[in-house]
């Protein structure tokens, strides 16, 4: 396969599962806003979402005031913001539009007519039909165009860079969003085990679709260290970082062949920590330090596979 080719691939699949982690996002910080704390804390609620976005720089001197309006304007529609929905899926549909040699007639058409309808959706519409509307209805085009890949696509390598680029970019948001929130959401001593604790990490939970997993497993009150164990180390809940890392690894795996890649190698260095690491030891050491130093692992990793598989220098 062409690395041109490759590279699109990869990034229409990166670009539509973070157009979906970007609804996630400002799901949880809006449904965190609606408690009663929103006067104290809100502030922090709708910074968090623009610092887990990685463009503070940017929504800083556009926009200056950091608010629900201009968070969700800066990370929803704002075309001039590169990791907005709206540039997401605009990226996504121009990537597939190139490609439509190398994907199936129902891919292109599932993204094109996402992008048909998100062009037409202007603030004032977003507002009238509800944020939480809207954020479902990303979620759900973004499922759909998954499952359209699924259902019609060869398990060829075409297949293998888009389950490459979701997984990858999964991990990197999944990482972000835990480590985001898990600072605003540290509780005071008096708010343990209680309804706001409670309610808080529930919608950290339902912003990754772990509500009714958490509760199937562990079967008792939200705490932060069962959250992050459940996002971090649980390799049957599809969106922590194990599981990411457990396709990442396999589809490695089936691209590489007998070859030797140092891409490879590095997926599975940070594969065997998450495979085998325990919740004590990463809580002992730091939550935010094992995030960052997991981003900065992975960063690593996808620059290298880029370069072994995609020609990039």
């Amino acid at each position: 396969m062409l690395s041109r080719t490759a590279d699109q691939l990869y990034w229409m699949a990166r670009y539509v599962e973070r157009a979906e982690n970007i609804a996630r996002i400002l799901e949880v910080s809006y449904r965190m806003s609606l408690m009663p704390e929103e006067t104290r804390e809100g502030l922090s609620i709708w910074g968090s979402a623009v610092q887990i976005g990685g463009n503070w720089d940017e929504f800083d001197a556009a926009y200056g005031t950091v608010n629900r309006q201009n968070v969700i304007r800066h990370l929803a529609l704002d075309s001039n913001n590169t990791s907005s929905i709206y540039s997401c899926i605009q990226v996504a549909r121009e990537n597939a539009r190139a490609l439509r040699g190398s994907i199936t007639t129902e891919m292109f058409e599932s993204l094109n007519a996402t992008w048909i309808e998100l062009s037409g959706i202007d603030e004032p519409r977003l507002a009238a039909q509800g944020y939480q509307n809207f954020f479902d209805w990303v979620k759900e085009r973004s499922h759909l165009f998954r499952g359209v890949i699924d259902s019609t696509l060869l398990r060829d390598e075409s297949h293998h860079f888009i389950d490459l680029g979701d997984a990858i970019e999964r991990a990197d948001n999944t990482a972000r969003l835990l480590d985001g929130k898990y600072h605003i959401l540290l509780p005071s001593v008096e708010d343990v085990g209680g309804v706001l604790d409670y309610y808080q990490w529930g919608a950290v939970l339902r912003a990754v679709s772990a509500f009714r997993s958490y509760h199937r497993i562990y079967r008792n009150v939200i705490t932060p260290e069962r959250v992050a164990q459940l996002l971090i180390l649980r390799a049957d809940m599809p969106r922590s970082l194990h599981a990411s890392f457990n396709r990442i690894t396999d589809t490695l795996d089936l691209l590489c062949g007998t070859r030797i890649y140092e891409c490879r190698r590095q997926a599975g260095e940070i594969h065997a920590r998450l495979h085998f690491g325990r919740m004590s030891d990463i809580f002992k050491s730091g939550l935010h330090e094992f995030l960052t130093d997991f981003l900065k692992s992975q960063g690593s990793f996808a620059v290298q596979m880029q370069r072994d598989f995609l020609m990039i220098a």
